[in-house]
């Protein structure tokens, strides 16, 4: 009976907390994150913007120094010294080097002769699918092609893992998948000289097309919430049933509740009453998302994933939208899920003046700051007040960068619902304008 040979780690992550600004009133970024990466496997950090996941790859590139936890790279009998190299979602090239003399950069850096130097940089750039492109400059090449460029400078120094940080998000649809795609013949077939992949992405179908292991991070601070095993064999169809429903268990993942882990300043929706934070969703989007759900082929239910891909957008553009709409009660999001309430659908039938009303009835209803605002304003002879007072109190519960988008936000819904005004020049509220 054959054995099977134990995984052999990689990076072991232990503890790893960071701040950014001083503790304890610095802003927590990641906390109590674990991770062992296991040679042979790609790793994807699944989460929104702000759930630390950059954070935690240049931890491990020894870009930053956490503050608190260690990142040890493990030797082995084949991988005695572990290196690490990184591709950026910035393609990061010097305009005046040319194709080869970008790649060759850091080798260049490790003191390698020129001959070869040239000879593995030559290589890297045929492996990528670049040869002919030598001498071009980056101003001459497709963004595809300088991503290709990018990753060919990472190959070359022949690291044991390779860090990629959302390298695809800079692209278009088709050129991205064409990357992808490649990049995975290439590992599938064992002609790039790394061990493992740890890749950075806010894109749920790209994890599942992409990794072995998924680790779903929550944000604000970042924690590991989930780990996920992707057990579909390579090549990977986006249209199996396996997929599909893998990409709709971790919708309904990253959609769940996560229970409190003690006190937060920051985050989407993480308090109560005008601790609230409000993230940054225009009234049009909402409506523009109500209307595709009430719409045929829905008819007032989508799942998550069904409507990233008719809209094009991705969980950071998406999931704000369907909790806006969940908090204001013209959704429910069950599991992965988004089912519009009955006075969502009467909203999408409604007019412009009818839609306002709706609007103004759930904000004041249940945005707690909204109804703060309204209430001092209606108590005050003169119906208006600083704009200052309310980011103070906002600044109590939340940062700074957090207190002034969500007062910003609500002032868009308030303006929109007319249940009151806001005058820039004098950063003052009212109850009506007096212009």
């Amino acid at each position: 009976m054959a054995t099977i040979a134990p995984l052999q780690p990689l990076v072991e992550v232990q503890g790893l907390n960071h701040y950014y600004g001083p503790p304890p009133g610095g802003h927590l970024v990641l906390e109590d994150v674990n991770l062992t990466l296991y040679q042979n496997e790609v790793v994807g950090l699944l989460g929104r913007s702000g759930s630390g996941k950059s954070t935690l790859l240049r931890s491990i590139a020894g870009l930053i120094r956490p503050r608190q936890g260690t990142v040890e790279r493990v030797s082995s009998p084949d991988c005695l010294d572990p290196s690490v190299a990184m591709v950026f979602q910035t393609f990061a090239l010097f305009p005046w080097l040319t194709v080869q003399e970008n790649v060759e950069l850091g080798l260049e850096a490790l003191k390698v002769p020129a001959p070869e130097r040239r000879a593995r940089a030559l290589a890297a750039i045929d492996l990528i699918g670049l040869d002919g492109f030598e001498n071009a400059y980056p101003k001459e090449l497709s963004g595809g092609m300088r991503q290709r460029v990018g990753l060919a400078r990472a190959l070359v120094v022949n690291p044991s893992l390779l860090l990629m940080d959302e390298p695809f998000s800079a692209l278009d649809v088709l050129t991205g998948e064409t990357l992808r795609t490649d990049l995975l013949d290439l590992w599938s077939e064992g002609r790039m000289p790394i061990k493992s992949i740890l890749i950075v992405t806010h894109n749920i179908e790209e994890a599942v097309q992409m990794c072995d292991r998924i680790l779903v991070f929550s944000s604000n601070p970042g924690r590991v919430v989930a780990e996920i095993t992707v057990d579909i064999p390579r090549p990977r169809d986006r249209l199996d049933p396996p997929f599909r429903a893998l990409v709709d268990e971790i919708y309904a993942q990253m959609t769940a509740k996560q229970a409190p882990q003690g006190p937060a300043k920051d985050g989407l929706f993480p308090g109560t009453g005008i601790s609230m934070v409000l993230p940054h969703v225009s009234t049009n989007s909402l409506a523009g998302l109500i209307e595709e759900v009430d719409g045929t082929p829905f008819n007032g239910s989508a799942s998550m994933a069904e409507l990233a891909d008719s809209l094009q957008l991705e969980v950071d553009d998406l999931f704000p939208i369907a909790e806006t709409l969940q908090l204001l009660r013209f959704a429910e999001l069950r599991g992965a899920e988004l089912v519009l309430t009955r006075a969502a659908r009467r909203y999408a039938e409604a007019d412009v003046d009818a839609r306002k009303a709706m609007f103004a009835q759930a904000l004041v209803a249940y945005v707690p700051l909204a109804q703060h605002i309204r209430r001092i304003l209606d108590e005050r002879a003169s119906h208006t007040a600083p704009a200052r007072r309310f980011r103070d109190e906002l600044e109590d519960h939340m940062s700074e960068d957090f207190a002034s988008e969500t007062l910003k936000t609500v002032t868009n819904w308030g303006r929109y619902a007319e249940i009151f005004t806001y005058h820039e020049d004098d950063d003052q509220f009212s109850l009506e304008d007096p212009q």
